[in-house]
């Protein structure tokens, strides 16, 4: 039975907050105030809400309150040692808070403008994280709810989609939801045991090993993990880091897919970086796959972890605006791809519970 970790985790040395240059904390500064400024008087971002559509984005809601975008900010903000309602930032946090407690539904769904349940995870990690940082009692009654309806729909194969209880799952979808039960569980909100077990099985059937038949369409390389655990399903290095993370998430830390799936990033690094983030202008694949892959380093550690950061650190300070925005030519917009950067180069401060060792 795969059981999560409840031992509290201090703060990183001074050498391993190292790997952040002092150009990479004044280019999060800089987004930081970006975000403060475009921050919406009820507590939102906005951004485009829609769907990923092979390598496009359709949208349905164009530049409209984003609960999703809206949590990855506040997120942003916590992760750069911000907290509600003291300090510079405190009311931004604060407002972000009030904007995502005020679209938790009766059910538990927390969304708005038709988010889905890449929006309604990020919220649930960002009311997990803040947990310990505010007294009131909204947070923790609001995270139950928002929790039992992830574990309400997890589907038979164990994992999830992009809407509550569907019959069919994918690793993009997943991975989200298992790293905010993650948050959850270590505050003390009830996770069943079950739910991860059965995650744990859904992304270890997604690992392309090399003892299985190679589908001729789709002839992934071994490491890698696939958007679903079928043999014709795509892998790539965003769902490569997500595999990895979900295992993290779910209290594995160390085993052959793991290995494989870091080799993999490692091979693929600079590739996806310059196709996915510069040539593409901040692809959504871009900070999808390295959201998830700075943890999947981080959490590994060493030398590895310092080269992927130095690495990619450089590619984000190339992205960034003038105006200390980053580029979402894809996707659901610059709030979006300014709060994930500035989560990606603020990660290794290791101010929240969730990216720590």
């Amino acid at each position: 039975m795969i059981l999560f970790s409840l031992v509290l985790l201090l703060p990183q040395t001074d050498s391993d907050a190292s790997v952040l240059s002092n150009e990479g904390r004044a280019a999060a500064e800089r987004g930081l105030q970006w975000l403060a400024a475009h921050q919406l008087a009820d507590g939102s971002w906005t951004g485009d809400v829609g769907y990923k559509l092979q390598d496009g984005y359709e949208v349905w809601q164009r530049n409209s309150e984003h609960v999703g975008v809206t949590a990855l900010a506040g997120m942003a903000f916590l992760a750069g040692g911000h907290v509600p309602d003291r300090g510079p930032y405190g009311p931004v946090v604060a407002r972000a808070a009030d904007f995502i407690l005020q679209h938790v539904q009766d059910n538990g769904y927390i969304s708005f403008n038709e988010t889905r349940m890449y929006s309604h995870a990020f919220a649930t990690l960002f009311l997990a994280e803040m947990h310990g940082m505010t007294a009131r009692r909204d947070v923790r009654e609001a995270l139950q709810k928002a929790v039992n309806l992830i574990v309400g729909s997890q589907n038979q194969e164990g994992g999830w989609r992009y809407q509550p209880n569907v019959a069919d799952a994918d690793m993009s979808v997943t991975v989200c939801q298992v790293v905010a039960l993650r948050a959850a569980r270590n505050i003390g909100i009830q996770v069943p045991a079950s739910t991860i077990d059965r995650a744990v099985s859904y992304v270890k059937r997604s690992a392309v090993r090399e003892d299985e038949p190679r589908s001729h369409w789709t002839p992934n390389p071994v490491g890698s993990f696939r958007y679903q655990p079928t043999s014709d399903s795509r892998a790539s290095f965003a769902l490569t880091a997500a595999g990895i993370v979900t295992l993290h998430g779910a209290g594995v830390y160390a085993d052959e897919d793991i290995e494989r799936g870091l080799e993999y990033l490692e091979s693929d690094l600079r590739n996806f970086s310059h196709e996915t983030g510069i040539a593409a202008g901040g692809h959504y694949f871009f900070y999808y796959g390295h959201y998830y892959a700075v943890q999947a380093f981080h959490m590994a550690g060493g030398r590895r972890y310092r080269n992927y950061f130095e690495s990619v650190e450089q590619t984000l300070l190339r992205m960034q605006k003038d105006d200390g925005s980053w580029p979402n030519n894809v996707g659901p917009g610059r709030a979006f791809g300014t709060a994930v950067a500035c989560l990606i180069l603020q990660i290794p401060r290791e101010y929240l519970p969730i990216f720590q060792r």
